[in-house]
């Protein structure tokens, strides 16, 4: 079973991934977090597969704690999302170690595209 964490700080849009992927993969276990440290908890208590998480996070940007998420779990997949699709941020993202950026504008269809590239 694919395991998915959403680390995002926004509850109407961790909700709002959180359908889209109940209604697109049933069988998928998803978890959420909306900071570092409630993120960590959840990887120790479950690692997941993937990980989506909001490049501005309460206490802990989402870039440290990609650093720290892939220092310690490397194997994890790591998207980055952020409602500022800039280049500078897809850059800094890469450099942490995300395996992927999004912006949180990207449509449903392409969020599911990359889930099955990913998983398949």
């Amino acid at each position: 079973m694919t395991r998915i964490l959403i680390v995002e700080d926004s509850a109407p849009f961790r909700q709002s991934l959180r359908d889209l992927l109940a209604n697109r993969f049933p069988l998928m276990e998803v978890g959420e977090a909306e900071n570092g440290k409630q993120a960590f908890q959840e990887i120790h208590a479950a690692i997941p597969d993937l990980i989506f998480m909001d490049i501005r996070l309460p206490g802990q940007s989402g870039l440290e704690l990609c650093r720290r998420i892939k220092s310690d779990y490397p194997h994890i997949i790591l998207v980055i999302l952020t409602s500022h699709d800039l280049p500078e941020y897809r850059q800094a993202a890469r450099g942490c170690g995300a395996n992927h950026f999004l912006s949180k504008s990207t449509s449903s269809e392409e969020v599911v595209r990359l889930i099955e590239s990913i998983i398949c």
